[in-house]
């Protein structure tokens, strides 16, 4: 399982989503190129950054800070937030950027995510936030899409998506148990890699995650951030953990 270290940006420094809502959204470094190299140094694998002002927004300021912080990572990374157009798809991409990371655009604009997809191969990314009933939430779990989890899937795989990040809609991820059952149902829908995306609220819930299976498979690797941030676990832990497969 691979190790992801998130880092969330809003008006220009890196922040922490409590309840998962731009609104109640607290800072925690004025430098999230430090932030997002600092993760690295202790143990990510990837770094997954999400710009909240052009994903809440559609405002773009954060752009200049996305490229500043692949260029100066020593491991790939993927960039997340308001990518809704194939020119902004690609502007991203260009910056050097490993893959990016489509949500909503994905599900409501079929036509240009498979443009997206055929232009791009391999570096396009599927994040879908997941209800209970396996409904997907849009736009920030503002809205409810009147899909469902594995019909999405199944489309988005065919267009050419390389990975899927499926977080719960509404979870208290530093509460709340993963949901296994719906990571189990992800990974028997397709073949891709599945990411858990809504984070674990301690090492022992990391150590869960990596007996999980379906068909032979297993989950491909799991976002961290915030767990990280409250002082759960610290990276270097979760790096440690995940390198030894769980081994005590």
């Amino acid at each position: 399982m691979e190790l992801y270290a998130r880092v969330n940006i809003l008006d220009g420094k890196a922040v922490r989503l409590p309840k998962g809502n731009v609104k109640d959204a607290v800072a925690l470094d004025a430098d999230p190129v430090a932030r997002a190299t600092g993760w690295v140094d202790k143990g990510a694998d990837y770094l997954h950054i999400v710009d909240l002002n052009a994903a809440a927004y559609n405002d773009h300021r954060n752009r200049p800070l996305l490229e500043e912080i692949v260029t100066a990572s020593k491991v790939p990374v993927q960039l997340a937030g308001g990518i809704r157009s194939l020119p902004e798809a690609v502007r991203l991409l260009e910056t050097g950027a490993w893959r990016i990371v489509m949500g909503t655009t994905a599900i409501e604009d079929q036509v240009l995510f498979w443009d997206i997809c055929r232009d791009h191969p391999g570096r396009i990314v599927v994040s879908l936030d997941v209800l209970p009933n396996e409904e997907l939430t849009i736009r920030g779990w503002t809205h409810n899409s009147g899909v469902f989890l594995e019909e999405t899937l199944i489309e988005v795989s065919s267009a050419g998506a390389v990975s899927f990040i499926v977080t719960e809609a509404n979870r208290d991820a530093l509460n709340e148990p993963p949901n296994l059952l719906l990571l189990r149902r992800a990974l028997s829908y397709v073949s891709e890699p599945v990411i858990a995306g809504g984070g674990v609220r301690n090492l022992d819930d990391l150590k869960v995650l990596l007996d999980v299976e379906e068909g032979g498979r297993r989950v491909g690797g799991v976002i961290v951030g915030r767990e990280i941030t409250e002082g759960r676990f610290t990276m270097a832990e979760a790096a440690e953990l995940l390198s030894s497969g769980g081994a005590d």
